[in-house]
């Protein structure tokens, strides 16, 4: 199922069943791709507008650069629940003879590994936004400054609901040296990110 061709009611009516996917990894790509969304519509707002006449080229270019992380983090939704999927066809595979266990074990640490390289990548793609929002700060229509704050806060929610999603798998993960890399890369990108967003929200909520 493509989540993203469903409606926002029938995304979250599907969301508040008892199906295990989409949950909170999907969720987590979704307000990903709000906060690339909201940065981008600030940039479009600075667009064309006199009174913001030196940050044009700044504004174009990060209004092309949030469509494509808006898009990607829509696409993250999907590969989060097809990821899912996965894992669960791999546990129901047999498991009668020693070569059914084997072969049972390998596809379940395959699916770990992809339910693990899922979330990280929406990290990895929030924090993308985020920098693109935190360049619009001070320079940007000031009648959207809230929407930066919202962005940022939407693009947090991501992560750290991603990160959530990296450490439940990445515990079942077999290879040690594949389990260190999700958890270095993931907590390098957060204790970065997560401190910006949090300077994003208080610096234009001074400003309000």
């Amino acid at each position: 199922m493509e989540l993203t061709s469903l409606s926002v009611r029938e995304f979250t009516e599907l969301l508040g069943s008892d199906a295990p996917a989409p949950g909170g990894g999907a969720s987590a790509a979704l307000c990903g791709a709000l906060g690339a969304a909201l940065c981008g519509m600030v940039a479009n707002l600075t667009l064309g507008r006199e009174k913001y006449a030196e940050h044009q080229a700044l504004a174009a270019q990060t209004a092309e650069k949030a469509a494509l992380l808006q898009n990607e983090l829509l696409k993250a939704m999907n590969d989060d629940a097809s990821a899912y999927d996965g894992f669960m066809a791999a546990l129901a595979l047999p498991k009668n003879t020693d070569e059914e266990k084997a072969a049972r074990t390998a596809a379940l640490q395959d699916a770990l590994m992809a339910s693990t390289q899922s979330p990280l990548h929406t990290i990895e793609l929030a924090a993308e936004a985020l920098k693109l929002t935190q360049s619009l700060v001070g320079r940007s229509n000031t009648n959207a400054v809230s929407d930066l704050a919202v962005s940022a806060l939407s693009l947090k929610a991501a992560m750290q609901g991603a990160w959530l999603n990296v450490l439940i798998n990445v515990s079942s993960i077999k290879n040690a040296d594949k389990a260190e890399y999700f958890r270095a890369r993931g907590g390098r990108i957060l204790s970065e990110s997560l401190p910006l967003a949090d300077e994003i929200y208080e610096t234009v909520k001074s400003t309000l």
